[in-house]
């Protein structure tokens, strides 16, 4: 994929999966803007793109906070002169059941996912409508998003929005032909290594050891880097013909993630009853009713 010429901002890119994709996007030719709470890993992935010979501009401020999203654009108008391609990936774990989850760190996983994006992609869309040359919203969901996951009330909401937000947008952006989706990524990072049965493939990815084949194959979880050349494709003209959509990638998996649709429908003439649905019931879920959190047979 080529994205010569083409500027992309990276969120919450100072590591993880968000350094991959902007490390990806540079080596295909784009220009990019790095984003991250913290200057220093910004600026660090800043010298690594730009040493490989690559254009990238870091810009330290924090994703959902006033502002934020204006003032990383800007530094791709200022530095490069315009805006294609926006990956919203900043994010943040606050993981604890639903009885245990104080209102602070509930808000901040929502404010840093959903009210991140929802800004990120607003201040996108006005830059897109005004220039007229169109471009790419990437955003980054999560199978808890998509699953429900134990633990993890914020994360799954936010993620949850964040698919719905890929929807209404790819609709309302379509005539500007700008095309949205969302990324379902699968990888072992920093932030899954809060999750107990992920741990220890966390610890050996660090120590440069190789991931089983189950964990790559079966469980489609791999390394950061497997997730970004879907964001490379998505970010280029033939990745542009495909929109409102939540893809999934990780390890040696690709998938494509259906929507909420009906799945099953009885009708009654003149409305239901109680007891009509009692007696309906058992027809409508016989080996239907739909699953709900993330397994790991690990």
């Amino acid at each position: 994929m080529d994205l010569n010429g083409q500027v992309a901002l990276v969120t919450g890119a100072g590591r993880g999966i968000g350094r991959s994709i902007a490390q990806h996007l540079a080596q295909a030719g784009a220009s990019v803007v790095v984003n991250d709470l913290d200057a220093a890993p910004a600026q660090d992935v800043v010298d690594e793109i730009t040493q490989a010979g690559g254009k990238a501009v870091a810009v330290a401020a924090e994703i959902g906070t006033e502002g934020a999203a204006e003032t990383c654009i800007a530094a791709a108008l200022d530095n490069f002169g315009r805006l294609d391609v926006l990956v919203a990936n900043a994010g943040v774990l606050r993981d604890s059941v639903l009885w245990k989850t104080e209102d602070d760190a509930f808000d901040l996983v929502i404010r840093t996912h959903l009210r991140g994006t929802f800004q990120c992609g607003r201040a996108a869309a006005r830059h897109f409508r005004e220039a007229g040359h169109g471009g790419a919203l990437v955003l980054v969901g999560s199978p808890a998003g998509q699953l429900g996951n134990f633990g993890q009330t914020a994360y799954a909401a936010a993620k949850a929005g964040i698919a719905g937000m890929t929807r209404t947008w790819a609709a309302e952006l379509q005539r500007a032909e700008v095309a949205v989706n969302a990324i379902i990524p699968t990888a072992l990072t920093r932030m899954t290594e809060t999750i107990p049965p992920l741990a220890p493939y966390v610890q050996a990815m660090e120590r440069g050891e190789p991931l089983p084949e189950k964990l790559r194959a079966d469980l489609g979880i791999g390394l950061p880097e497997d997730i970004a050349p879907l964001v490379v494709y998505l970010a280029s003209q033939a990745g542009r013909a495909t929109t409102g959509q939540c893809i999934g990638i990780g390890g040696d998996r690709l998938a494509l993630w259906s929507h909420p649709s009906e799945h099953r429908v009885q009708t009654r003439s003149g409305g239901w009853t109680p007891d009509s649905i009692a007696e309906a019931w058992p027809d409508l879920t016989r080996d239907a009713l739909q699953p709900f959190g993330i397994t790991m047979d690990l």
